[in-house]
This record gives C-alpha cells, structure tokens and sequence, in this order.
C-alpha cells in the first residue's frame, strides 16, 4: 500500500483556496460555501457503492451479525457518533454497533501520537472483541491509507467477516482492501490536509446513508416514522405517543395506554392496537415476519 503522502488526493493543496487567509470574512464563508457544495455530487457519484455496502451490511445483521466502525482522528470519531446513535434512534442494543477507535476511548478527545500508523493494533481491537464471520467491519479513514484501518480489515478477512471501506481518496488502496469501497472523491481541503472538512462531510454523508438505509431495510422504519425507538425521555416518549396514535388508529390515551401495556415499545404497541390482540401475540406476529411492521399490518 502506497504511503506517499502527497500524492494523495486528500493531502493535495485547494488552488481555488490559495488566498482565503487574504479573504475579509464575508468571502471566507462563502468560499467554505461552495466548497461543500461539491461534497453533495461527490457522495451522490458513489451510490452505487453504498447500495452494495448497505446490502452487505442487511445481510450479516439478519444472521445475528454486528457491524464494526473503525477509524482513527476525525474518521474514527465519525464512527464512534454513528454507533451512539442508532440504539436511541432505531432501539438496537448496545452491541450491536460498535467504535474501536485508534488509540482507545481517549482519543475521541484528544489526539494520541502514533495510533493511527498501528496496523496490528488494529487487528489486536477487534480479537479483543471476538470478531466472528456473521460481522461487518467498516474501515473509516479520509485518506484511504489508515494503517490501524487496514489491520482491522485484515483481520475481518481472516475471520471472514464482511468488509467495507469508506475514504476519500483511491490513489494508493489496494481494490482487496474490503469487498466494497466506497470513496466519494471530494478533492483537496479548503485547508490542505484538514480531512475535518469536506472530507469528513462526505464520510457523515456516507455514513448516515450506510446506517440509516440498512435500519430501513431490517424494518426499524414504517413510512418515514422510527417506530423502533427507545422512549427514555420525555421528547422520544410524546414521539412515540404520536406515532403510535397515527398508525395505530387511536386518541392519546389510547395511545398512552397502548405504549403501556407493550412495555414503551411503539412497533408493538401498533400491533395491538391494528390487530385486536395482546402483547405476546403482537410479539410473535413482529418475529413471525422478521420485525417488519408493514409485513404484519400492510
């Protein structure tokens, strides 16, 4: 794997930046503007990609897999925000999607010399977490080259588990790198080498795409409503009160009532209220068709 830098796309200068620091501040900012522009039809030119990643993704967590984000700096802590997410949005537990940051925990705050070039820690962190073949691991590095990333994936290939890449850059990464790269290419920083910019845009972009259209396919979604979300605060539990109510054909109480009885869970609450039927029941209708609420009420 090639490891001179400057060749890469995301280490280049930005000639159309070349005088920002010249700029009063009205122009910088409309400079950043329409330099984020462009990420939008960078992200859009790699769907095709991203529709083989979430394909990938929906098939290792249908067989009990877990999904693995991987990254170092601002990659690794666009991973990590990823997995904090989805359990509070879509109920998933803890588990199931995880951050292994280069560096450890610590360094989501705080940069650590060296970690990102430890290629055998990498494949160190995810031993440490039993990685098992039903699992995906999602290799996050801007400049494609991460070598914590690419010992991580290299152990998923020894443990057979799925592989994905998302970077921002081609020049130099090996296609055997992971089974499906997604690298939308968004050209030199406004910065030069400051990937937190619309390098990290795009991988956000990526990501949220990744995650948010797999939990749609594994039912988390029922129209454009969560109907899988935890209700632990006082917003997620009038949200789910409106949703219960709007798909579940009731008033408020009905629909607090409702939420009550399946325990705060809105997709089983749905259920019940839709099918004239009782917890267990409604449960086991969920499970009989793979969670998938349209499948059960149409």
């Amino acid at each position: 794997m090639s490891r001179r830098f400057e060749r890469l796309l995301t280490e280049r200068p930005n000639p159309r930046t070349r005088r920002i620091d010249a700029l009063p501040v009205r122009a910088i900012l409309e400079l950043l503007g329409r330099e984020d522009e462009a990420v939008i039809g960078a992200v859009a030119a790699v769907r095709p990609a991203l529709a083989r990643a979430v394909e990938l993704v929906v098939a290792r967590l249908r067989k009990g897999g877990r999904i693995f984000f991987v990254g170092a700096g601002t990659s690794g802590r666009l991973g990590v925000l990823e997995a904090a997410e989805l359990p509070p949005t879509f109920d998933t537990p803890p588990s199931l999607a995880q951050a292994v940051m280069a560096g450890g925990p610590d360094c989501v705050w705080a940069s650590k010399e060296g970690a990102e070039d430890d290629g055998p820690d990498g494949a160190r962190q995810l031993r440490r977490r039993k990685l098992r073949a039903a699992d995906v691991v999602v290799g996050v590095t801007a400049s494609g080259v991460t070598p914590f990333v690419h010992g991580a994936l290299g152990e998923a290939r020894r443990r057979g588990a799925a592989r994905i890449l998302v970077a921002c850059n081609r020049e130099g990464v090996p296609r055997s790198s992971a089974q499906v790269i997604v690298a939308p290419r968004v050209g030199p920083e406004v910065i030069a080498g400051s990937t937190r910019l619309r390098a990290g845009t795009a991988t956000k972009m990526v990501l949220n795409a990744l995650t948010v259209a797999s939990m749609i396919r594994l039912g988390k979604v029922y129209g454009n409503l969560m109907v899988d979300l935890q209700t632990r605060s006082e917003k997620l539990v009038a949200r789910a009160r409106r949703i219960v109510r709007e798909l579940g054909g009731t008033d408020g109480r009905g629909a607090e009532r409702a939420l009550r009885a399946a325990g705060g869970r809105a997709k089983v609450a749905i259920v019940m209220l839709r099918k004239g039927v009782g917890r267990r029941e409604a449960e086991r209708l969920l499970g009989r068709h793979g969670g998938l609420l349209r499948a059960v009420i149409g």
